[in-house]
């Protein structure tokens, strides 16, 4: 078990992230039901089918939501329990494990609660909002504000505050996306898109008021937000947040229209809400990403500077030679075990155990491979957006460029850790224990997996229109998940700096997902705006990893 806390560290953080989407979802559908569907049913032509299938989509984000808890709760038992020595009863006592029980039983008490023989009256409404308010102020407590020695209940009602207004705004968004696809009449869409943009201004508020204030806290000055890790994420977040504000001003345009005139398309206002959710859902994963770093407050010391961050980035030929593999620090290390347990006439040792928690060692050439491996791999993805580019132009038999994914995918399996097969001592299945290796894998599938869709996609071997939405699906999937990779550096600095080239990575993959989205989804001029946006921030990808630097 010892082996695994690092691989189950990195997994309760995933898990916490889709705890995020499904407690912001079963509290946005609770306050969809309540404030938006059953007061203004009587207006609705669909307003019985609309009510139910809301409470049947918030029910099964509370269900979500006992299965992530059961699942981040029961993971983080199991590392305390093998670490530290305590019991089982001693280990549910702990804070995170109390208010993950309180979130599970709130979020089964919402099934009966949201139910037809209690969506009528007073009751119908009060219940939910407490059950879903208990529920609320139980996930305050796994935040930071909680475990802060000062302000700590201002904090606490900071971060309650920011919770709901990400529930009512973007945890609502399914239910909207939902209630414009029910509905068939012009009216009901007027009715739900101007009650939807009051609650998502309340949202917007909340977020700003409540971010401002733990940003003041949390971050302190301008450079908690540049020179430490804390500080970058929520930089990250803001950018995407500022996507979100465009995407809802140009629903907001679309709502206004509507409300003038009656004959005005709904469509850019469900493909805008659809882009919503996946940003918004990348969001709380950078959220989650964060409960595993410091406040940038608390790290007074091994902060980056402007000037380390310019070095670091000055302008270089990229690397396009590699070291030999025996040059490398732990190829070396290994080599010295092998040699003085031949002489012992023993079996050898492992340089390097995946999952012990100690970090291995690097020298000179072991940056420089690292460095080779993002310059060619930024080579691929410029060339693979550059034949996007002129397949779009028109170019047809450049139909094939997704098959270069497969060969990046290749490439990056052989070379991404040279410790473990096919090139190190360490086997396959040994070294999932690793973090890095684990998402370095998890990468590689991506590639293959989306390679492969468009590609068929693409040359008419997969017809089917959903077959199409898979590759800018994974694409955004791998910028979200790029938010949550870090290197195994030891050193603080060195390893913060990495993470400011793969931040705007994540961010152009996001952004690159989601216009292939829209370019398939959303008709007329803003498809074809689209369709040219995702290849051009490919090729910003590879502009950025021809930039890497680790020294």
């Amino acid at each position: 078990m010892e082996l695994l806390v690092d691989i189950f560290g990195y997994l309760s953080i995933i898990l916490h992230g889709f705890t995020i989407v499904a407690q912001s979802m079963t509290l946005g559908g609770i306050l969809f039901l309540v404030f938006l569907v059953r007061p203004f049913m009587h207006l609705l032509a669909q307003g019985a089918d609309l009510e139910r299938r809301i409470a049947r989509l918030t029910i099964l984000s509370a269900i979500g939501l006992v299965i992530a808890e059961l699942a981040g709760v029961g993971l983080q038992v199991s590392v305390v329990k093998s670490t530290v020595g305590l019991s089982f009863l001693d280990v549910m006592q702990a804070p995170f494990a109390i208010a993950g029980t309180i979130k599970i039983l709130c979020a089964l008490l919402l099934i009966p609660a949201l139910s037809r023989r209690m969506s009528a009256g007073l009751l119908g409404a009060a219940l939910p909002l407490l059950i879903g308010a208990v529920e609320l102020i139980a996930a305050t407590f796994t935040t930071h504000a909680y475990a802060r020695l000062d302000n700590n209940v201002l904090l606490l009602l900071v971060e309650g505050l920011h919770q709901f207004g990400a529930a009512i705004w973007i945890g609502a968004i399914p239910c909207f996306v939902l209630a414009l696809s029910k509905l068939h009449d012009e009216n009901g869409w007027r009715v739900v898109g101007a009650r939807f943009s009051r609650m998502s201004m309340v949202g917007v508020a909340s977020i700003i008021l409540s971010g401002t204030v733990m940003s003041l806290f949390y971050i302190g000055d301008v450079q908690g937000f540049y020179g430490t890790a804390y500080g970058v994420m929520v930089g990250a977040k803001i950018a995407m947040f500022v996507a979100l504000l465009l995407l809802g001003l140009g629903n907001l345009l679309v709502t206004e229209r509507m409300r003038k005139n009656q004959n005005t398309s709904v469509i850019r206002l469900r493909r805008f809400a659809e882009v919503e959710i996946g940003i918004g859902f990348t969001i709380f994963f950078a959220a989650a990403s964060l409960t595993s770093v410091p406040p940038a407050v608390d790290l007074s010391a091994d902060r980056v500077t402007l000037h380390e961050i310019a070095v670091r980035n000055a302008p270089a030929w990229p690397r396009l030679t590699s070291p030999d593999h025996d040059q490398l620090a732990v190829s070396q290390a290994q080599a010295q075990l092998d040699r003085e347990a031949e002489q012992r006439h023993q079996a050898a040792a492992q340089a390097i155990v995946p999952g012990s928690g100690v970090l291995p060692p690097r020298n000179a050439e072991d940056i420089a491979w690292s460095e080779y491996n993002h310059h060619w791999a930024g080579i691929f993805v410029l060339l693979i957006g550059f034949l996007a580019l002129l397949n779009r132009a028109g170019v047809g038999w450049l139909k094939h460029w997704p098959l270069l994914f497969l060969l990046m995918a290749g490439f990056l399996l052989v070379r991404s850790d040279p410790e473990v097969w096919p090139m190190g001592h360490e086997g396959f299945w040994v070294a999932w224990r690793d973090v890095e290796v684990a998402q370095h894998r998890f990468f590689v599938a991506l590639i293959i997996l989306f390679g492969l869709f468009e590609w068929a996609v693409r040359t008419g071997r997969l017809r089917s229109a959903k077959a199409g939405l898979v590759f800018p699906l994974l694409v955004s999937v791998g910028g979200a998940m790029l938010l949550t990779h870090s290197h195994q550096i030891s050193n603080v600095k060195d390893q913060l700096l990495i993470e400011l080239t793969h931040t705007p990575l994540a961010l152009a993959g996001v952004t690159s997902g989601w216009a292939r989205w829209l370019e398939l989804r959303l008709p007329g001029r803003g498809g074809r705006i689209a369709g040219w946006a995702w290849p051009s921030c490919f090729m910003l990808v590879g502009v950025i990893l021809l930039w890497y630097r680790e020294a």
